[in-house]
């Protein structure tokens, strides 16, 4: 099953801060899922300013077991990057 995650980022002052302090163990994350096929796109979620207030991932699971390991050990939900995390099942258009 894929799943499109919107994650957005908290807001307070360290925000920023922290996101940056993870983001080497979350690629490092994502590339390993990469390695699984598992990701299959995923970046930044923007500002009209150009600056990051979360993240898109588009995943490749085979359970939801797989999708709550995911939720329990991305090193931005670990380091408390994002606040909210919206998770819903994806189906690509065949056009």
């Amino acid at each position: 099953m894929q799943y499109v995650i919107h994650a957005y980022d908290h807001t307070d002052a360290n925000a920023l801060d922290r996101r940056m302090a993870a983001r080497p163990a979350h690629f490092d994350y994502v590339r390993q899922l990469k390695a699984n096929g598992q990701f299959i796109l995923g970046g930044a979620l923007l500002d009209a300013d150009g600056q990051m207030i979360g993240s898109m991932l588009l995943l490749d699971l085979e359970s939801e077991a797989q999708l709550d390991t995911y939720l329990k050990t991305d090193p931005y939900i670990v380091q408390g990057v994002w606040d909210k995390i919206d998770v819903k099942p994806f189906r690509r258009a065949d056009v």
